[in-house]
């Protein structure tokens, strides 16, 4: 007897999960559902945007996956990804709040907190702060001069030998979002910068690998000692980190006058009184984390591409150094301002974003209403997969989509021009927070070691692999630099 019910009760699960895995009507094709599994058979869970690819020329610009019984729609190609993100932005403007990265930040912060009135005053206070504190201003040029001087001794340090620049370009990016966010720096053999970048770095990895996409699909081991308990660990000890100086500024802070970023929101909490539930300590400690990531691994990954690259295209990075010899003559220092007397090297800038592809798969959306994308019918609470790649190598948008040339951003007069199709960084109103941050960063970073670096490839390190570490953000394998001063060429 026992048995039978267990039998029926079996049979009345998989029933369900099938009816949920079933495709509603005019929702999006794609591959055959496998009850419990989904599509996960189909997905190299390792990196799966070759299969994105393949999956997208047998179904289309937009179709759909089933990662266990929960249905994605996977957007490709830009006129799909600008009617989703740009047209129709507010209908895709949600996040999944039952997925390992939103469980992992407890809902809390700018990048996984769901769609409405707290994500909106949130974001709003931050772009204001960020600007006010000098994006786009003299004041924070200062701050990314003062850590590149840092780098520059680094590199000083390594003439004539060969080194590794991924602890120094990481070091680097994370110094200048700490120091916009709490008003400090740390040396690069400092501990706690040590812990902060093997935290996020694990993490990043781990939410975009297979266990992340058990954990998805799968709630029932949620609980179990799996490798995924590890991206939990990880962000808990930055939030003590970050709590810990948030408790050391509310001692030496003076109301009104603030330093940096943590300062600013303890002056908005105070204004607020208390009254709104939205705004509190916690949520300035998750704020501060994201910026951080925001701030750090897109824009470190970027300076790591674009050195393997101008390496290993000696001619691209000769130009460069010709165009900015001939620009900042006379001047001690480059100004972000300069970037407009440099076609050249803004193009070679932002070919190296769209090489890099940094961030592939940008964050998880979904739906916030039933709506419609390309003809079809997408239900509310739908999860909504990016595939920027598409869109950056995308045939049609681009003089030479497979191939690092700078010349997709220069026309017939040599003038840089910025394809419609170059969205390294998402669209609409999720669009990254630290882009604006990272453009500053990576000009002046690049300018100054360019002006007065030759970047060599070491002649034993062999061919290079151009193939990137597949996780949110794309990661160059690890590689060896020489270096060389230019001024004893």
């Amino acid at each position: 007897m026992f048995i039978t019910v267990l039998l029926i009760w079996l049979c009345v699960c998989l029933i369900v999960v099938h009816v949920k895995s079933h495709r509603p009507k005019n929702f999006p094709p794609g591959p055959p559902i496998l009850p419990i599994l989904g599509n996960i058979l189909h997905l190299h869970l390792e990196n799966p945007l070759k299969d994105f690819e393949r999956l997208r020329q047998s179904y289309g610009n937009v179709y759909s996956l089933f990662i266990g019984p929960r249905p994605n729609v996977v957007i490709n190609g830009l006129k799909a990804m600008k009617e989703a993100m740009v047209i129709r932005a507010a209908d895709y403007a949600g996040r999944p709040q039952d997925v390992l990265f939103s469980d992992v930040t407890q809902k809390k912060g700018l990048l996984t907190v769901d769609y409405g009135s707290s994500w909106r005053d949130h974001r709003r206070f931050a772009l204001m702060t960020l600007k006010n504190f000098g994006l786009g201003k003299k004041s924070m040029e200062d701050r990314i001069h003062d850590e590149i001087q840092y780098t520059t001794k680094t590199l000083e340090t390594s003439i004539g030998k060969t080194l590794s620049p991924q602890v120094m370009f990481h070091n680097a990016a994370s110094n200048i979002i700490c120091q916009v966010l709490f008003g400090k720096r740390y040396e690069y053999d400092d501990d706690t910068i040590k812990t902060i970048v093997r935290c996020f770095t694990e993490n990043t990895r781990i939410s975009n690998g297979p266990w992340a996409m058990i954990y998805n699909s799968l709630p029932i081991i949620r609980n179990l000692p799996l490798p995924f308990r590890k991206a939990f660990k990880n962000h808990e000890t930055c939030r003590n980190i970050a709590r810990r100086l948030v408790n050391e500024f509310k001692k030496t802070r003076v109301p009104g006058e603030p330093r940096h970023f943590a300062d600013c929101y303890l002056d908005e909490l105070e204004k607020r009184g208390g009254q709104d539930n939205s705004f509190s300590e916690e949520e300035l400690v998750a704020a501060c984390l994201d910026l951080y990531i925001a701030g750090t691994d897109t824009t470190s990954n970027t300076l790591l591409t674009a050195f393997l690259y101008l390496m290993n295209h000696p001619h691209i990075q000769e130009r460069c150094q010709r165009e900015i010899d001939q620009v900042l003559e006379g001047k001690d220092r480059p100004s972000f301002e300069d970037r407009n007397n440099m076609p050249y090297m803004q193009a070679v800038i932002h070919e190296i974003q769209r090489i890099a592809n940094t961030a592939p798969l940008s964050l998880l959306h979904c739906t916030t209403k039933d709506t419609e994308l390309m003809g079809y019918s997408i239900p509310k609470g739908t999860v909504i997969i990016q595939n920027l790649t598409s869109v950056l190598s995308e045939e049609g948008q681009w003089k030479f989509p497979h191939e690092f040339n700078p010349e997709n951003f220069l026309n017939e007069k040599g003038e840089f021009v910025k394809p419609e199709a170059f969205m390294p960084f998402s669209a609409g109103p999720r669009m990254c927070l630290g882009e604006g941050l990272a453009r500053m960063e990576l000009f002046l970073i690049m300018v100054t070691l360019l002006r007065k670096f030759k970047f060599i490839w070491p002649e034993d390190a062999g061919e290079p692999d151009f193939t990137p570490v597949f996780g949110i953000t794309m990661t160059p394998k690890p590689y060896r630099m020489k270096v060389q001063l230019r001024s004893e060429q």
